[in-house]
C-alpha cells in the first residue's frame, strides 16, 4: 500500500537518492530543503509519514520535531523518522524525547532507510486499523481505535511510540515487561534499537501520566526486570 511521505533534507544528492528508493516502493514523496517548509508543508498535507534531516536550515530538525509534536491537530502523531550525523548517544535520545519514532545515523543505507519507513507505516496503519477497544488500568484509560487516552478523566497527548509502548502495557497490566520484550512488541523483532530508547519513552510517558513522575503510581520500574503497568491504587 502506498504512502504520503515528505522528506525534509536540505542535500540534494541525498534528497534525490531517498525519493528514487521511496519512490520504488509505490509511495508518493514530496521534498523540502529547508525547516520552515517541512513544517508549513506538513501542516498542508498531513502526510502518512516524514522522513526528517536534523540538520536543516531556518528551522532544525529537532525543533520541526518538537513543534509538530505540539500541535493541535492530526499531524502531531504523524510517525516521525529522523536522519542524524550525530550519533552520540545523548543526541539521539534528545530526538527521541522531542517525539521522534525512529532514527538512522549516517552513512545509511538506503535499502536501511526503506525498511524503517516500511516498520513504521505498518505499525501506524495497525494501531490506525484495530478494532475498537477501550482499555482500562486503574485511573489510566486507553482507545485504540480513536488513538486516545485518559488519566482520571485527562486527556493526555502521547506520539504514535508512545501509545504503542502503553498499549502494550495496558493489555497485559501487572506483567513485568523486560526492555527486550517493549522493544519487540512496539519496535518489532529483529530492531536494533537500543534499550536506552525505551528508558526515553518511559521517561517521557511518565511526564505525561504522572502526576509526580518521580514517584510513579501506575508506568512502574521493576528494578533488573523492566516495566509494568500498575492501576495506581495503594499498595
Amino acid at each position: 500500500m502506498s504512502a504520503r511521505i515528505l522528506v525534509a533534507e536540505d542535500d540534494a544528492k541525498q534528497s534525490r537518492l531517498i525519493r528514487i528508493y521511496l519512490e520504488r516502493e509505490g509511495n508518493a514523496v514530496q521534498v523540502v530543503g529547508d525547516g520552515r517548509a517541512a513544517l508549513e508543508k506538513a501542516r498542508a498535507t498531513r502526510p502518512d509519514l516524514i522522513v526528517l534531516d536534523v540538520m536543516l536550515p531556518h528551522v532544525d530538525g529537532l525543533d520541526v520535531c518538537r513543534i509538530l509534536r505540539a500541535e493541535p491537530s492530526e499531524v502531531s502523531d504523524v510517525p516521525i523518522l529522523l536522519l542524524t550525523a550525530r550519533s552520540t548517544e545523548e543526541d539521539l535520545l534528545l530526538g527521541l524525547d522531542l517525539g521522534a519514532d525512529d532514527y538512522l545515523t549516517k552513512p545509511y543505507s538506503p535499502r536501511e532507510l526503506t525498511a524503517r519507513v516500511r516498520a513504521l507505516l505498518r505499525r501506524s496503519r495497525k494501531a490506525g486499523a484495530a478494532a475498537p477497544a477501550l482499555l482500562r488500568v486503574g485511573a489510566v484509560e486507553l482507545d485504540t481505535a480513536r488513538f486516545e487516552v485518559r488519566v482520571a478523566g485527562r486527556p493526555v497527548a502521547l506520539t504514535s511510540k508512545e501509545f504503542s509502548l502503553l498499549e502494550a502495557l495496558a493489555r497485559e497490566p501487572g506483567r513485568v515487561f523486560t526492555r527486550a520484550q517493549i522493544i519487540e512488541r512496539v519496535f518489532g523483532f529483529g530492531s536494533d534499537v537500543l534499550e536506552r530508547t525505551v528508558d526515553a519513552h518511559v521517561r517521557n510517558l511518565r511526564l505525561k501520566l504522572e502526576e509526580d513522575p518521580a514517584r510513579p503510581r501506575y508506568l512502574e520500574t521493576v528494578y533488573g526486570r523492566g516495566y509494568r503497568l500498575a492501576d495506581g491504587g495503594p499498595a
